[in-house]
């Protein structure tokens, strides 16, 4: 008996994509085995370490815990999509402040970052352990992590305020 087959259209970091898939695949394996987008990790498939962290529709969710086929029509956001012709504040922020070890959680972490400063882009210390709850590091003690968030947030208030004053002059 074949498997439930379903044809999935979403858009992914800004590319509108459809593939056929059987509808029990995951999201984080339709990233990364559909689409070659390995930048999203798969650590634990239970939903507990995070690294496979990606903006759905504006959200972070861990993508081991959505079908594909629940991305149907939505935005998926992933690491490589915060890539420009330059450095991302936040990419800048975790590279400035070693915000990163083995990196194996980083992109997780920057993704919950991503999120996290477009609902409060100034955050306390405090909101930023809270932004970060869901993401497991081994490595680093989340204080150059913190430092990280603290840069990028810096990085891309400035850059907000030049747009500004650009606009207003």
């Amino acid at each position: 008996m074949g498997e439930l087959q379903t044809t999935v259209t979403m858009t992914v970091n800004g590319e509108r994509v459809t593939r056929t898939i059987e509808s029990r695949v995951l999201l984080v394996h339709f990233l990364r085995e559909e689409l070659g987008l390995t930048g999203t990790h798969v650590g634990c498939d239970t939903s507990q370490c995070g690294a496979c962290t990606v903006l759905l529709d504006g959200e972070a969710v861990k993508s081991c815990t959505v079908l594909a086929v629940q991305a149907m029509g939505k935005a998926v956001t992933t690491i490589e999509g915060l890539e420009t012709d330059r450095l991302h504040p936040i990419q800048e922020g975790f590279w400035a402040k070693h915000g990163l070890q083995c990196g194996f959680c980083t992109p997780g972490a920057m993704m919950a970052t991503t999120y996290l400063l477009s609902q409060n882009p100034n955050p306390t210390e405090e909101q930023i352990r809270v932004g970060l709850d869901g993401i497991v590091c081994r490595c680093t003690g989340y204080e150059t992590i913190v430092r990280a968030v603290q840069h990028a947030a810096q990085l891309m208030n400035s850059s907000t305020q030049t747009e500004r004053s650009t606009e207003v002059g």
